[in-house]
């Protein structure tokens, strides 16, 4: 085919041998050049030999984020458990906005999107997926007073918002086909979770979230309910490389196995087996409990609070908050004993059994008091309740509160500040540019909030200078 072109191009005429040599070379890489371009994404045999795979995801509480200086996340630790099924080491590519997560994904960055992305047909064209890990359907989400959509007809009228190029503008714009009038409004980038918060809030009435979306965030946005079902089951998968066959079905094989073998179920449980249980509050339990538990414990929480200059009644309240006195509790994040300590930091603390009561009050204690020094530069009590929130949430996510009160024109050393900065990094407009990133920073604001309360019950029952009174309740 390509002789017979040259012969057209010369007419007969002698054919220098460098031209044809030079032709046939542009010719076979024309035809060869699809085939080059395959080879910039990322194969089984590649990953496996580099001894690393990359994984494109989002930074988000579903997806990753850090808790404590840990990385955490549903998609974080499930990649994590695929990487190991591998034998090689995970990379973290966080793509800046959605609608990047393709294209690094054809460029090669990264092998796989693994940030929660529903299997859609207009997306099979685009990305090969994985079998479906989680069954997921889209709810609307509205205020808590606002009627339920019980049929798609009850949309008529409504603005919704939501992210652009989601499966919520996909099924909005479906629905919208059927002749039910209501208005789209899209936000560039504008992650589900933020949009929770608005309604929550008050600043717009309805947004679209996945249930799995929905339920994870229930607890922090109680004001935001999931008010109607708007689609079928759908299910969430991992993206890779229409052409990276070997790896997909490598892919289906670990979510086999880990389904099996209960791992799966592990990692679920974690995120989002309490989803249900998102009162905080219970004062009573908390006055039975300081009746029937807290003399157990006081002598060493004492003796802790002592040598580190804390107020033992505030220890104990945040000992509550963490556990509930409960020596054996367990977080879904990882994070054991009564004060709840996650087990890398346990152990640069020399603890050797992290549900001893001694041993981890202990530890908690000295940890605090190590958090405690590093915020020199306030008062006493600001001081103290930065240190609090940072036991609580990391000192890094405390960092970029700090650095982004300076920005603001607010005082770092003020715990009112940072009450009011912590919460920003859960938008993406902040975060993006902090250092520890995405940040579910409401979490300190109401884990100080509910240690007062705790503290204050304390004081004013009359458990003074370290003495449990025989009359709590």
């Amino acid at each position: 085919m390509v002789t017979s072109a040259i012969n057209k191009i010369f007419r007969g005429r002698p054919i220098p041998q460098l031209i044809i040599f030079a032709l046939w070379v542009l010719a076979v890489f024309y035809v060869m050049n699809p085939i080059v371009s395959l080879y910039k994404f990322n194969t089984l045999h590649k990953i496996i030999k580099a001894g690393q795979i990359t994984v494109i995801t989002r930074n988000s509480a579903h997806c990753y984020y850090t808790y404590r200086e840990e990385p955490m996340g549903f998609e974080y630790d499930l990649a994590k458990a695929f990487a190991d099924y591998l034998g090689v080491e995970l990379k973290v590519q966080i793509a800046e906005d959605w609608e990047e997560m393709i294209p690094l994904l054809e460029d090669g960055t990264g092998a796989i999107i693994a940030a929660g992305m529903t299997i859609t047909p207009k997306r099979q064209k685009q990305v090969a997926f994985s079998d479906g890990y989680m069954n997921i359907q889209q709810h609307i989400i509205s205020r808590r007073n606002r009627a339920k959509i019980k049929k798609l007809e009850d949309l008529s009228g409504k603005t919704i918002h939501v992210r652009t190029a989601t499966s919520y503008q996909e099924r909005l714009e479906e629905i919208q086909k059927k002749g039910i009038d209501f208005n789209i409004e899209l936000h560039h980038d504008l992650p589900t979770e933020e949009l929770i918060q608005h309604v929550d809030s008050g600043d717009i009435e309805y947004t679209v979230a996945d249930s799995n979306i929905a339920l994870l965030n229930r607890r922090h946005y109680p004001g935001a309910i999931m008010a109607g079902a708007i689609s079928d089951l759908q299910q969430l998968g991992w993206a890779v490389h229409p052409a990276a066959h070997r790896l997909k079905a490598k892919i289906n094989s670990f979510l086999t196995s880990i389904k099996k073998n209960g791992e799966y179920d592990e990692i679920y449980r974690k995120y989002y087996g309490d989803v249900a249980n998102f009162d905080y509050v219970d004062l009573s339990i908390f006055h039975r409990r300081i009746k029937t538990r807290l003399s157990r414990y006081s002598p060493f929480i004492k003796a802790a609070a002592k040598k580190h200059g804390f107020d033992w009644r505030l220890i104990s309240a945040q000992i509550y908050q963490e556990s509930h006195l409960n020596p054996w509790a367990k977080s879904p994040a990882g994070a054991k004993g009564l004060m709840q300590l996650l087990s890398r930091t346990a152990r640069s603390l020399g603890v050797k059994d992290i549900y001893n009561p001694v041993e981890n009050i202990n530890a908690g204690v000295q940890y605090l008091k190590k958090l405690y020094d590093l915020f020199d530069g306030a008062n006493e009590t600001d001081r103290l309740l930065i240190s609090l929130a940072a036991y609580n949430i990391g000192q890094g996510h405390i960092r970029d509160a700090r650095r982004l009160a300076v920005k603001m024109n607010l005082d770092p050393d003020s715990w009112e500040s940072l009450a009011k900065t912590l919460p920003l990094l859960s938008f993406r407009k902040y975060y993006k540019n902090s250092k520890y990133g995405y940040c579910r920073g409401t979490e300190p604001v109401l884990y100080i909030k509910q240690i007062m309360i705790y503290y204050d019950i304390l004081k004013r029952r009359g458990i003074e200078h370290g003495e449990v009174q025989a009359k709590l309740g």
